[in-house]
C-alpha cells in the first residue's frame, strides 16, 4: 500500500486492549496425541467468541505411559486451564502479539513489521535524506506499533528512532485535521516532552522521527533493561526487583505532573502515561507519544479504567496512570492487582497519601483528584525545578476545537464500555447469587411450601364441591313447589364459605 494511499472502506479498528479470555471446552483423542478446544471470547460479550482447535499446548509436562487415559486427560485439561488462565490476566503477556495470534489468528495473521516497512519505503521515495539502519524488534508492546533505527545519510553518526503506527478505535479527527494537527507536533517545545525532529501522516497512519536516546526510558532504569531489547525480554520477568530512590521519585513525579498539567491547560489530550513512554534525559523525564491520541490509540491501562465508573475523562486517566508509574517507580514493579487493598512499606508516608488518592479503593469509587491537587501534595510541593526552556505549543482556535470534539467522543466511548462492564457484572453476580447452594436451598424450602400449600387447597376446593352438589341434590328432592314469589330458603353450603 503507497504511504498516501487511503486505508480499505469498511477497515475494522478493533481495540487491542480489549481482554482475550480462553477456556477449554473439551478433548478429543486422534491416534497417538490429544487435541484441546478453546473456546475464546473477547471482552464480556458472549456473542464476541469463537473456537480454535488442533492446538497443542507446552504446559504441564506430558506423560509416555498412559497419556491418553481419561483421568490424565481431565487432569491435563484443568493443568493447561489454569496455563491459559495467568496468560491471559498477565498485563504483559495477554497484550503480546503471540498470545493474540495464538488466540485471535482471524484478527491478528498480518504481518504488521512487513506493513510497516512497505509504508516507511515509500516515505523514503519522497524524503531520501533518511535510511533505515535496523527495524527495532518488539521494542514496544503495541502490535500495530513499530520502530526502526534511522540516520540521516551526511550525518551518519547520528541515530534516530522512527516509530510507524496504524489508526486505532478512538481516531475521530477529520483526516484533514488529523494531519494538521501530527505535522504540528514537532513545534511543540517543552522541558519535560520529548522532542520531536519530524512527522507526518496520512488518512491510515502516522510517521514520526526522534532522536535515539541510549539511556532508554524511566521503565529501562526501572528494570535495569537495554533499550534496544524486546519488550518481553525487558519487563516480564526482571532479575532483580527494586525502586527508585525517594528524591528521584520526588522530581521525576513533579516533572510528569507539571508536563500533564501542561497539556491538559492546552486541552490537548493525552491518556497514555506509562513508564515506557517517559524517556530520560540525565536527570530529567521528556513526555513521549503525544501522537497516540490523535491516533486514537487505546491506553497501556485501558482495561484498568474501564473497571470503574468515576475515571471518565482522559483528565482522570492521565491521574490513575500516574498512580501506576508511582507505584512501579516505588517498589520496582506494578501493582499486583487494582485497586490496591494496602500498599507495601514505602520510602515515606507521603508516597502511600499520593498511592492511595490514585490506586485504592476509595479512589478508585469515588474520583481521582486533578493533577493541581497531585501538585500540592507533600511529596511534590516542596520540589524545586530548575529550567530556563520556555514552553511553547500553538494550536490554532479550530483545532483546538477539533481535540475537544475528539475527547469528548474518547470520553464517550470509554464510559459506554465502563457502563457495559457495570451491568455485566451486576448480571453475573445476580446469576451467582441465584446458583448460590443457600438460594437453591431456600428455593427448595419455597417450592415445598408452595406444593403443600397448593395440595391443601385443591383438597378444601374438591370438599367444598363435593358438599354443594350433594345440599343441591337434597333441597331438590324434599322441597316443596312454592310460588314465583315465595322466598327461596338459605342454603346451608354457606358453612363452607372459602377459606
Amino acid at each position: 500500500m503507497a504511504f498516501m494511499e487511503k486505508p480499505p472502506a469498511g477497515k475494522v479498528l478493533l481495540d487491542d486492549t480489549v481482554p482475550l479470555t480462553a477456556a477449554i471446552e473439551a478433548s478429543q483423542s486422534l491416534q497417538s496425541h490429544t487435541e484441546y478446544i478453546i473456546r475464546v471470547q473477547r471482552g464480556i460479550s458472549v456473542e464476541n467468541s469463537w473456537q480454535i482447535a488442533g492446538l497443542s499446548l507446552p504446559l504441564p509436562p506430558k506423560k509416555l505411559i498412559g497419556n491418553m487415559d481419561r483421568e490424565f486427560i481431565a487432569e491435563r485439561q484443568k493443568g493447561l486451564q489454569n496455563y491459559l488462565n495467568v496468560i491471559t490476566t498477565n498485563h504483559i503477556l495477554s497484550n503480546c502479539e503471540l498470545v493474540k495470534k495464538f488466540l485471535d489468528p482471524n484478527n491478528y495473521s498480518a504481518n504488521y513489521t512487513e506493513i510497516a516497512l512497505q509504508q516507511v519505503s515509500m516515505f523514503f521515495r519522497s524524503e531520501p535524506k533518511w535510511e533505515v539502519v535496523e527495524p527495532l524488534k518488539d521494542i514496544g508492546w503495541r502490535i500495530r506499533k513499530k520502530y526502526f533505527l534511522m540516520k540521516i545519510k551526511n550525518q551518519p553518526k547520528e541515530r534516530l528512532v522512527l516509530s510507524w503506527a496504524d489508526l486505532g478505535p478512538d481516531k475521530y479527527l477529520s483526516d484533514k485535521d488529523f494531519q494538521c494537527l501530527i505535522k504540528l507536533l514537532p513545534s511543540c517545545l517543552h522541558p519535560y516532552i520529548y522532542r520531536v525532529t519530524f512527522a507526518t501522516a496520512n488518512e491510515s497512519s502516522a510517521l514520526l522521527i526522534r532522536t535515539f536516546n541510549e539511556k532508554g526510558t524511566l521503565k529501562d532504569l526501572i528494570y535495569k533493561a537495554k533499550p534496544k531489547d524486546p519488550f518481553l525480554k525487558k519487563y516480564c520477568n526482571p532479575k532483580k526487583i527494586q525502586g527508585l530512590e525517594l528524591q528521584q521519585i520526588k522530581t521525576y513525579g513533579r516533572q510528569i505532573l507539571e508536563v500533564l498539567k501542561f497539556l491538559h491547560d492546552k486541552g490537548f489530550p493525552y491518556g497514555h502515561l506509562h513508564a515506557s513512554n517517559v524517556m530520560l534525559d540525565g536527570d530529567t523525564c521528556r513526555l513521549l507519544d503525544l501522537e497516540n491520541s490523535l491516533l486514537g490509540l487505546p491506553s497501556f491501562y485501558r482495561s484498568y479504567c474501564s473497571q470503574f465508573r468515576k475515571i471518565n475523562t482522559l483528565e482522570s486517566v492521565d491521574v490513575h496512570c500516574f498512580g501506576h508509574l508511582l507505584y512501579e517507580m516505588t517498589y520496582g514493579r506494578p501493582p499486583d492487582s487494582v485497586p490496591v487493598d494496602s500498599f507495601p512499606p514505602a520510602p515515606s508516608m507521603a508516597v502511600v497519601a499520593v498511592l492511595e488518592s490514585t490506586l485504592s479503593c476509595e479512589a478508585c469509587k469515588n474520583g481521582m483528584p486533578t493533577v493541581s491537587r497531585l501538585l500540592q501534595m507533600p511529596l511534590f510541593s516542596d520540589v524545586l525545578l530548575t529550567t530556563s526552556e520556555k514552553p511553547q505549543f500553538k494550536i490554532p482556535t479550530k483545532l483546538k476545537e477539533a481535540l475537544r470534539i475528539a475527547k469528548e467522543c474518547i470520553e464517550k466511548r470509554l464510559i459506554e464500555e465502563q457502563k457495559q462492564i457495570h451491568q455485566h457484572r451486576r448480571l453475573t453476580r445476580a446469576q451467582s447469587h441465584h446458583g448460590s447452594e443457600e438460594e437453591r436451598k431456600k428455593r427448595k424450602i419455597l417450592a415445598r411450601k408452595k406444593s403443600k400449600r397448593s395440595a391443601i387447597e385443591n383438597s378444601e376446593e374438591h370438599s367444598a364441591k363435593y358438599s354443594n352438589s350433594n345440599n343441591s341434590a337434597g333441597s331438590g328432592a324434599s322441597s316443596p313447589l312454592t310460588s314465583p314469589s315465595s322466598p327461596t330458603p338459605p342454603s346451608t353450603s354457606v358453612e363452607h364459605a372459602p377459606f
